[in-house]
């Protein structure tokens, strides 16, 4: 019996791809000012890499610590939360200009293969997060007795 492609992954490529530009869409007239987020549209810019047994996603963090990253892996996607909020001692201070504040980003991305959820890892360097993500073995085909 010959495998063939099955013909509604394209349609859901297709889905998966329109979602994503319409949160992009959306997200750029959140926050404060008359451009709202287009300055920021690549705030948690990803690279993500398929080698022969896994798939390798790196991160820009900067300005984040280990401690303010939350990775989750679920199914296909792969999501990460970064959150970190800049703190003062002394609240008497009159600051003249104040840029330091709180920041957060999050992004999910679908992978394009199961993967091994126990054997994810991620390291964090110089504000740059990398997530490797071995792929699962894949399940031999299993034969169905028709009556």
């Amino acid at each position: 019996m010959s495998s063939r492609p099955n013909p509604f992954r394209e349609v859901e490529r297709l889905f998966e791809t329109m979602g994503r530009q319409f949160d992009d869409a959306a997200h750029m007239f959140e926050g404060e000012g008359p451009l709202g987020r287009f300055a920021e549209l690549d705030e948690m810019a990803i690279d993500l890499v398929e080698r022969d047994d896994e798939f390798v996603v790196t991160v820009d963090l900067p300005g984040f610590e280990r401690d303010d990253i939350e990775v989750t892996v679920t199914d296909h996607t792969l999501r990460i939360e970064a959150e970190h909020e800049a703190e003062t001692e002394e609240e008497d201070d009159s600051y003249l200009r104040r840029e330091r504040r709180h920041q957060s980003a999050s992004r999910s991305v679908r992978l394009p293969g199961e993967v091994d959820r126990d054997a994810v890892a991620g390291t964090m360097k110089n504000g740059v997060l990398t997530v490797t993500l071995p792929k699962a073995e894949a399940e031999d085909a299993h034969t169905i007795d028709i009556e």
